[in-house]
């Protein structure tokens, strides 16, 4: 499994893919699913998914069964959209789902999505992966997968201690864990605090 910022990579490398020919919807999305030819919104999703090996409710090429499986699963979310989420739009208002997309940022009053076969002008059936900016209004819901959770570092200080975690990092007295994360803001324990006065000890007084 990815987190979504993984899996948001994978989308995002695929921005400016099109169909050919024009207005023929023959894609490797679809072709992959196994539909070429086919209107490839939600063959695109699919596609993304799979490569990051995430799962979703549903493999379906269709944004109606999508969100209903997505609804059956408790996986289906009406506001506090998120990075990583599957949003499926209603042009219309009539509460038909028309288009899909994956949430790349959150907005004031909208979002940023990676779709599948949009364009300016043709949104639904355009023939190209882009990132689109879309209103609140025009989201039916979300479908909200299960990622790994994304690993933030802890390495930033506050601007008062800023000169003394370098010193203490260029002096190989605060180390971080393997990833590289020195846990700035995490409690400190006893045996922690005796290794970094191990530490100290031996960069400036000779090792014990």
């Amino acid at each position: 499994m990815a987190t979504a910022q993984e899996l948001l990579d994978i989308a995002r490398g695929e921005l400016g893919t099109r169909e050919s020919p024009a207005g023929s919807n023959r894609v490797k999305y679809a072709a992959w699913y196994g539909l070429d030819g086919q209107p490839w919104c939600v063959m695109f999703v699919m596609w993304v998914f799979a490569q990051a090996g995430v799962a979703l409710p549903a493999r379906t090429a269709s944004c109606t069964l999508l969100m209903q499986a997505a609804q059956t699963a408790g996986r289906w979310v009406t506001s506090g959209y998120q990075r990583g989420d599957v949003v499926i739009y209603d042009w219309s208002g009539d509460g038909r789902p028309d288009h899909c997309g994956i949430v790349s940022a959150v907005l004031s009053g909208g979002v940023r999505a990676i779709e599948g076969n949009t364009a300016v002008g043709n949104d639904s059936d355009g023939g190209e992966v882009m990132e689109r900016t879309r209103k609140n209004q025009q989201i039916l819901g979300a479908v909200r997968p299960a990622y790994d959770k994304e690993v933030i570092m802890d390495n930033t200080p506050a601007p008062y201690a800023a000169e003394a975690v370098a010193w203490a990092v260029e002096n190989g007295i605060l180390q971080g864990d393997e990833s590289g994360d020195l846990k700035l803001s995490e409690p400190l324990t006893r045996q922690q605090m005796c290794a970094l006065l191990h530490r100290y000890h031996g960069t400036f007084h000779g090792a014990l």
